[in-house]
């Protein structure tokens, strides 16, 4: 089994920089992906970013420039670096693991607030 722990999360200023670190641990060689997502209040969940296996990249539209998906430890750590923030950023952000034979499993959720 796989376990996911997000850090990093907090208050920043607009404009303002953060870095969300996930740890996996378990059996991480079944992970084929791993991704960040994030849910706003009274919104769905939506994809942030994810990270293959092999390295490629895919952001969402809203973040594409601003945010970098990183992986180092053969994807015992996974990043997510945020410039720029904005307000509409705000939301809690959720490490994710496509896991081959066991299927999506979550972190808990580190909260990020973009306020001045």
């Amino acid at each position: 089994q796989v376990q996911l722990a997000e850090s990093g999360g907090g208050l920043v200023q607009p404009g303002g920089s953060l870095r969300l670190s996930c740890a996996a641990s378990g059996s991480i060689s079944s992970i084929a992906s791993m991704d960040w997502y994030r849910q706003a209040p009274g919104k769905e969940r939506e994809l942030v970013a994810t990270r293959w296996r092999g390295g490629s990249t895919v952001y969402a539209g809203s973040v594409k420039g601003r945010f970098t998906i990183s992986s180092i430890s053969r994807d015992n750590f996974l990043y997510l670096r945020m410039n720029s923030l904005k307000p509409e950023d705000t939301a809690v952000y959720y490490c994710s693991a496509a896991v081959i034979g066991s299927g999506r499993l979550w972190g808990r959720g580190t909260q990020v607030t973009v306020s001045s």
